[in-house]
């Protein structure tokens, strides 16, 4: 299928995704059902990732400064800015595209495949709107909580490394990640996540709910939409920095 025919096929989903939930009580019961498990069922990993991320940033700044004109303080520095500009929210997204996005192709893949969809097509229901809307809408909302507290988290691990360590003072650390701090920069990292929600449920959705054939068929859909959610993440990633940064 060419690249045109994948582009309009997900507009027009996306359009009737969007259409007014015919029950706002029903909706809204979806929605907290997986905000919870999109987001805070997702929260153990990314704090694993975020921690790890954070040392291992301390450790290589530390271990490359080789000039004495350069500020201890400048690891600090590092961290902060690397895990606000662009770990946490992109490394995060491309690891919950892997995470989320393959359990939504599967779990819409599989509703497709044993007619579950077509069942709630007949009773008059818009299937579209019942099960993407409330996926989208929950990680629009989630996400951007998550990054946050994966920048504090990663900033921490840093911390601990720096204390457990003595490759930086604590004192020159902390200095470092208060430095020059620029509030825009949170607020970049946000307008990405929010994008990059839209994509890693919006995309493996799609692909589940086109999914044709058994069991096999959502397996393959379930790989498409990581490959294809992640690839997006980039492209869009390097969009808004151009817009947002340059």
């Amino acid at each position: 299928m060419s690249l045109l025919s994948h582009i309009g096929k997900f507009s027009i989903l996306i359009a009737k995704t969007f259409s007014k939930p015919e029950k706002m009580k029903i909706f809204w019961r979806q929605l907290m059902f997986e905000i919870d498990s999109l987001g805070i069922g997702s929260l153990g990993i990314i704090s694993i990732i975020s921690f790890f991320m954070g040392a291992v940033i301390t450790i290589q700044t530390s271990s490359n400064i080789d000039s004495a004109f350069i500020p201890a303080y400048t690891v600090g520095f590092t961290v902060r800015q690397s895990m606000i500009l662009e770990f946490a929210p992109t490394i995060i997204a491309l690891i919950l595209a892997g995470k989320v996005g393959s359990n939504i192709a599967s779990e819409i893949g599989t509703m497709r495949v044993s007619e579950q969809i077509d069942a709630l097509e007949i009773m008059g229901i818009n299937s579209a709107s019942y099960l993407i809307l409330p996926k989208i809408t929950a990680a629009m909302i989630i996400n951007p909580f998550l990054v946050i507290i994966s920048m504090f988290i990663g900033m921490a691990g840093g911390y601990i490394i720096a204390w457990g360590t003595g490759i930086v003072t604590t004192a020159e650390y902390i200095y470092g990640l208060e430095y020059d701090f620029k509030v825009f920069g949170v607020y970049y990292a946000i307008v990405k996540t929010v994008f990059f929600a839209f994509i890693i449920t919006a995309i493996p959705s799609y692909y589940g709910y086109y999914t044709k054939g058994g069991s096999l068929a959502v397996g393959a859909a379930s790989t498409k939409a990581v490959v294809t959610s992640s690839i997006v993440i980039l492209l869009v990633n390097y969009v808004l920095t151009q817009l947002l940064l340059i």
